[in-house]
């Protein structure tokens, strides 16, 4: 009987502790300390909220630079990715109809323009099918068409890019990238969607 009753008051306490009291700190600490990244890192413009910068979006339309696919439909409610290995015929067929909608989007802007210059993290789905960002090369691919859509110089948008870029963390870990929204919020700054 003392053990069961020592047992229930130890349990009792540790669900206090772990289920309350750690929970309460925790929270508070990242509501002092880390206020944007607790609340989800959301990008207002205008004073409204207009996305995430840690969750990819779909940007629809040719004025836009679009991010990498997702294998969720940028369904921020889950975080998947689709878990299909080199082999996978539906990974082969995925690839393909993006190849054959990037060329037909982009060929209009860059004559002569064929799969093999298309960069892969254009092609395939990140692990979290929420990848908020994308390769300097992989924006440069897109500029052409941006600079005609935008009614801008390819020097501008270039410049817009190269000033979006993000080096790798301690000058030699990961590889540089763009965070997509900042960059379309950019864009439409300089020069308003038409």
């Amino acid at each position: 009987m003392k053990t069961a009753v020592r047992a229930l008051i130890a349990t009792v306490i540790l669900v206090v502790l772990t289920g309350v009291v750690y929970p309460l700190v925790m929270t508070a600490f990242a509501q002092v300390a880390l206020r944007h990244d607790a609340d989800g890192s959301l990008v207002q413009r205008n004073g409204a909220d207009v996305g995430s910068s840690l969750i990819g979006q779909d940007w629809k339309g040719s004025e836009w630079f679009y991010g990498r696919p997702s294998a969720i439909d940028y369904d921020a409610s889950t975080s998947s990715g689709t878990n299909l290995g080199p082999t996978s015929q539906t990974l082969s067929d995925d690839v393909a109809k993006r190849i054959s909608k990037i060329l037909k989007l982009e060929g209009t802007y860059a004559p002569g323009l064929t799969a093999s210059q298309i960069p892969v993290d254009l092609l395939t789905s990140s692990a979290s099918g929420l990848d908020p960002d994308i390769s300097p090369a992989a924006a440069m691919f897109q500029a052409p068409r941006i600079a005609a859509v935008r009614h801008l110089t390819l020097q501008q948008v270039q410049q817009l890019i190269d000033d979006h870029t993000t080096g790798r963390t301690l000058g030699f870990l990961g590889q540089p990238y763009i965070n997509v929204l900042d960059l379309n919020l950019a864009l439409d700054a300089q020069a308003p969607s038409p």
